[in-house]
């Protein structure tokens, strides 16, 4: 299996030129069950946000573009959000370790990182 094929059946579900934007959407589509990275090609050197050197995409399995698509459809109401910022225990521990945190922001786990079946390691 190539690198490539490991995830080229992943489509965009959601579109923004800021990673936090679409670090937000993404953790909203993990906490719903849905696995989901984010794509970057935004020019980190020069903090462009403009055009196509701005483009931060979000995206998931293809089996689940629909149901990504409908739940980023639906709003929250400042209601909603104020019942979920209440009931949040500010004092309580993480719910991972840094490590973990920084594998599954990073979205490792769903991409496949391995050299393609047909490519050897290098030599040096």
């Amino acid at each position: 299996m190539t690198d490539t094929s490991r995830h080229e059946d992943w489509v965009e579900v959601f579109r923004t030129s800021t990673d936090y934007e679409a670090d937000i959407v993404r953790d909203r589509l993990d906490d719903a069950g849905i696995p989901a990275v984010v794509f970057t090609q935004r020019d980190h050197v020069f903090n462009l946000n403009v055009g196509n050197l701005a483009l931060v995409s979000v995206r998931v399995p293809a089996r689940y573009a629909e149901a990504a698509r409908r739940l980023l459809a639906e709003t929250v109401d400042d209601e909603t959000l104020r019942l979920a910022a209440e009931a949040a225990d500010p004092g309580a521990p993480p719910a991972h370790d840094p490590e973990t945190e920084a594998r599954l922001d990073s979205g490792a786990d769903h991409l496949g990182l391995d050299l393609p079946d047909d490519e050897e390691p290098p030599t040096d």
